[in-house]
């Protein structure tokens, strides 16, 4: 039996395909991809390296987005290629500092499109599709090929043409200023832009890097603004970090460290990169997870706890005074009991299940509670107060090794 499918509108290639293939198309989408990155391992040595290297998430990203977006395209012709162009864009940029050659990031294009068109052909006769199909499927995908080395071979040209021609340096010129602590004129910042040939965007987010885990150079996109060889390394992406940005920041390697700022106006960029530092730090450092690439706005309670250890400290000391006299168990089982307290409004069920205690050994160190701290946790600006305390050690006692977390000592000082 014949499956039938409508015809698509004339016009482009990829409208020649009936809507409804896409549906068809896109189950065999995870193998065909599996496939076309074991045939470059296998036809290409020298991406061994690559595919088995720490940008390994990063290429395999590369050919899914690439393969779905002609997926998206038979499903929507008139969909917006928009990410799909910097995605090319960015691969061309990264075999130009790798130093391959043109040639040869074609013909990974073509390597693709071949297998492409043979696991179609497979399709077509499982499923008993008109013979047409395969015409109109090989023009559309063929033509959609010659666009990614269209525009790849673009990033790759932009890409050699800032290396001979000293761009990075314009570039690094004019990032210095955006981040200088000294107001610059806006009409310098317009002129160093032009020269470094990008455009003043009103919002930029800056980016830390750890010293030892800065990406490579041809891994970052043609529209960020990089400084790698400073001892600080950093860098400033016009606008916000969308979710395409962020799907390949997620795919980066795991031995890059580092720290995205909050978006900002273009006049505070200064001022949020030396939060990215500070949460960069921290990262370092344990109190805060995640990564490779750490978000800011992910971690605004830590960060502003942690914008003074020192005044974190004095608080600590001036909240937790009242424990200052006991042993250490006696402290550590009534700054549980505090917490527990806190996080569950006094419910003593509650307080059971999270100490993993009977109810009446909870009643019991609630008695001790009272007696420790008499009033000082009926004011609701000391319970606040106190909370601020118990979270600032919580997040510290990620430093630790350990299992356990250390008593007050730790941050009482």
């Amino acid at each position: 039996m014949t499956t039938a499918l409508k015809a698509g509108d004339a016009g482009h290639p990829v409208s020649a395909l009936p809507r409804e293939f896409a549906a068809i198309m896109r189950p065999e989408l995870p193998g065909l991809i599996q496939e076309v990155i074991d045939e470059i391992r296998r036809s290409y040595p020298e991406y061994a390296e690559v595919l088995d290297g720490p940008y390994s998430r990063a290429v395999h990203l590369i050919v899914e987005h690439n393969l779905t977006s002609f997926v998206d395209q038979v499903a929507a012709p008139d969909a917006s290629t928009v990410q799909r162009d910097k995605v090319c864009r960015m691969f061309g940029r990264f075999e130009a500092y790798e130093g391959r050659s043109l040639d040869t990031m074609q013909a990974i294009f073509r390597l693709g499109a071949r297998l492409a068109l043979n696991r179609a052909k497979g399709m077509l006769r499982r499923l008993n599709l008109p013979a047409g199909l395969m015409l109109s499927f090989a023009d559309a995908l063929l033509a959609y090929v010659d666009n990614l080395m269209e525009v790849s071979r673009e990033g790759y040209q932009e890409a050699r043409a800032e290396m001979e021609q000293g761009q990075d340096i314009q570039r690094q010129r004019l990032l210095k200023h955006l981040l200088s602590d000294v107001s610059v004129p806006r009409a310098t910042l317009v002129e160093l832009a032009e020269r470094a040939k990008w455009q003043l965007p009103d919002e930029v987010t800056p980016i830390a890097f750890s010293t030892d885990g800065r990406p490579d150079r041809g891994a970052v996109a043609e529209d960020v603004l990089v400084d790698l060889s400073s001892s600080l390394p950093h860098a400033l992406i016009p606008g916000p970090v969308d979710e395409h940005r962020r799907s390949f920041m997620d795919a980066a390697p795991h031995t890059l460290r580092a720290a995205v700022g909050l978006t900002v106006p273009l006049a505070d960029a200064a001022e949020s990169l030396r939060w990215a530092r500070r949460a960069l730090s921290l990262a370092e450092a344990g109190v805060l997870e995640g990564g490779p690439y750490i978000h800011c706005e992910d971690h605004l309670v830590a960060l502003s706890l942690f914008a003074d250890p020192g005044l974190v400290s004095a608080l600590a000391k001036q909240q937790l005074a009242p424990l200052a006299g006991l042993t250490a168990n006696q402290r550590d089982r009534l700054i549980s009991t505090l917490r527990a307290w806190l996080d569950t409004r006094g419910n003593v069920l509650q307080m059971a299940d999270v100490l993993h205690l009977h109810p009446q050994t909870v009643r019991y160190r609630l008695r001790n509670l009272e007696k420790v701290f008499g009033d000082l946790l009926s004011s609701p600006d000391d319970r606040f107060a106190t909370e601020l305390v118990l979270r600032a050690l919580e997040l510290r006692s990620r430093r630790s090794s350990t299992a356990h977390r250390p008593g007050p000592s730790a941050v009482m000082g």
